[in-house]
């Protein structure tokens, strides 16, 4: 493992009073090829004052986890490290708050791994011998994908059951039937989470699910898996809602939005947006067809009296489940504004005939979108053209780059439009202010998007020609 050069001194340090081992995802992570980000600590052998004493002199100390044996140390540089000694946990209440924890540095790495929750973060690395501390069999499983519970104990804590949604997600795993089990013994206990600790797991799957080694739908099938699909029940009635099999032959609606997930996960640009806007795309993805369960039905088509499955407005229809989830999950009051406007108008690049949406009504879709994009748009419905396998439409992809590309020349791909006509301009143009300035504002932004005028000089000369009364020019 290669190890930060500002961290060496601080395992130096530790050698001299205690036993370190670096612990969790950073072993985790080296071992699936990824680049550790974050390094914890763990050391044995000593205690809470002498390891305080020979890390002082190395930075700024936070001993306010003292009672359970952590230690934060931020170096000069601004890096900061989890230092811990091993610790003891007993089940004293319901949820996952419910703990009793005490260190206790006499622990042996079997033991300090046996209170962890999957195998493959109870892989231990000791820096000085420079070889892996694997006394549970985290690496095999990692190496076959495998997500097992370390052991009984496992059943204490329900966040466990999210984390293993997420980590599946995170690295395509798959879980262990013994594992899947146990998650679904603990079912009824969800009520017992407290929702930042919901809204923290999903978080982590809709940010970090990008491929190569992520899949966002083995998240989804972990809870499917475990009964705990139950507990969000407007993704759970997606799961057996049909759909026509000649435009889905992958299946039902639950199996097409884990593979739109998974198109979402391998798009470069979502791989290079910034967690918030990975995390606000890919919940719009997951909630994009949540409207079809209440909307689904069989109808004939013109000439044929064959009966298929049809979802007429289903895009608006998805609004209401999809803010019942966002609240279900404790996800920020700033999301649901950004996600609902992609998911009501997910399907507009067919509504415009073979030449496409109008300028009118590209400005119009910028608006009802805002604060998402048309870009964001076209992202959303890019996964979801893709998420039909096998099918594949060129057809498809080629209307969303030109709905795309047509917004751009508007300058209107990245935001919505402003209204170029206000209170100001009225007043200069000589009229009192008074109830009517807001219908007159409302009345000159339909006309802008309708494109009567571009620009504020423009504006003023609508405004001359449809209210003679004022006295507006194109000065």
């Amino acid at each position: 493992m290669h190890l930060p050069p500002e961290l060496l001194p601080v395992l130096a340090a530790i050698r001299r009073v205690g036993r370190a081992r670096l612990v969790g995802g950073c072993v985790r992570d080296w071992l699936l090829g990824l680049d550790p980000k974050d390094f914890d600590i763990e050391v044995a052998g000593t205690s809470f004052d002498s390891l305080h004493r020979v890390l002082a002199p190395l930075g700024a100390t936070d001993v306010v986890g003292r009672s359970f044996g952590v230690i934060k140390l931020r170096l000069r540089s601004g890096t900061e490290y989890d230092i811990s000694l091993p610790r003891r946990e007993s089940k004293t209440g319901a949820g996952h708050r419910g703990f009793a924890i005490a260190p206790d540095p006499t622990l042996s790495d079997a033991d300090a791994a046996s209170r962890r929750d999957f195998t493959l973060n109870a892989i231990a690395w000791d820096p000085a011998a420079r070889e892996l501390v694997d006394p549970l069999g985290g690496e095999a499983d990692l190496r076959a994908r495998r997500l097992r519970h370390v052991g009984p104990a496992f059943v204490e804590d329900p966040l466990r059951v999210l984390r293993a949604m997420q980590l599946a997600a995170r690295f395509d795993l798959t879980l262990d039937p013994a594992t899947a089990a146990l998650c679904r013994s603990i079912a009824p206990t969800f009520a017992e989470l407290p929702v930042e600790r919901v809204w923290h797991e999903w978080a982590k799957w809709a940010e970090k699910s990008g491929a190569p080694r992520g899949r966002p739908s083995a998240g989804l099938r972990v809870l499917a898996d475990t009964g705990w699909l139950a507990h969000f029940p407007e993704i759970a009635a997606l799961a057996g809602c049909p759909q026509d099999p000649v435009w889905h032959p992958e299946g039902d609606v639950f199996a097409h939005t884990g593979h739109c997930c998974d198109a979402l996960a391998r798009d470069p640009e979502w791989l290079d947006s910034p967690p918030r806007r990975r995390r606000l795309l890919m919940f719009a993805v997951l909630l994009h067809d949540v409207g079809k369960p209440a909307c689904t039905r069989q109808e004939t088509k013109p000439g044929s009296p064959a009966l298929r499955w049809v979802s007429p407005g289903h895009e608006p229809a998805g609004v209401v489940p999809a803010e019942a989830f966002l609240r279900r999950i404790g996800a920020p009051h700033d999301h649901a504004p950004a996600i609902t406007p992609l998911i009501a108008n997910h399907m507009v690049h067919h509504h415009g005939g073979p030449t496409g949406l109008s300028p009118a009504a590209i400005r119009r879709l910028a608006r009802r979108l805002a604060p998402a994009t048309i870009d964001e748009l076209a992202i959303v419905m890019r996964s979801d053209s893709e998420g039909r396998p096998p099918l594949h439409s060129p057809e498809t992809l080629a209307l969303i780059a030109s709905l795309r590309a047509r917004a751009a020349d508007l300058t209107l791909a990245d935001a919505a439009p402003r209204a170029l006509l206000h209170g100001r301009h009225l007043i200069a143009a000589g009229l009192a202010p008074g109830p009517e300035f807001k219908a007159l504002l409302a009345a000159a932004f339909e006309a802008q998007l309708d494109g009567a005028f571009a620009d504020e000089a423009g504006a003023l000369i609508w405004l001359r020609d449809n209210f003679p009364k004022s006295h507006a020019t194109e000065a």
